[in-house]
């Protein structure tokens, strides 16, 4: 049974930073696409930026600049690297994984497997 356990989540001034981590159970983890996405209090799930299976990465134009991703295939984890916070960003961050079937690791929908949530509150 696949697992994504996030962590690193907290309270941070605008300005400050933050990485937050994702652990998976998977086997073939380095077969996965994997994706971090976020909802705000009344809003809907968002993309924030993803890496593929071969390294390429994607980002949402509001976070371009200030996040970054990354993976360490050896030890099953992708980081989340966020600069430059700023109070919109405040939101529930979820760690998001599927195998690599083409498609876009933008969509929300392709993904397969989901973490339970970090929270990350970002003060003015």
């Amino acid at each position: 049974q696949v697992q994504l356990v996030e962590s690193g989540g907290g309270l941070v001034q605008a300005g400050g930073s933050l990485r937050l981590s994702c652990a998976a159970s998977i086997r073939t983890f380095s077969d996965y696409d994997m994706g971090w996405f976020r909802q705000a209090p009344g809003k809907e799930r968002e993309f924030v930026i993803a890496i593929s299976w071969r390294g390429s990465t994607y980002y949402s134009g509001s976070v371009e600049g200030r996040f970054t991703i990354s993976r360490d295939n050896a030890k099953n984890t992708v980081y989340l690297q966020m600069n430059s916070l700023k109070p919109e960003d405040t939101a529930v961050y979820y760690c998001a994984g599927r195998h690599n079937n083409g498609g876009d690791p933008r969509s929300l929908k392709e993904y397969d497997y989901w973490g339970q949530g970090t929270q990350v509150t970002v003060s003015s």
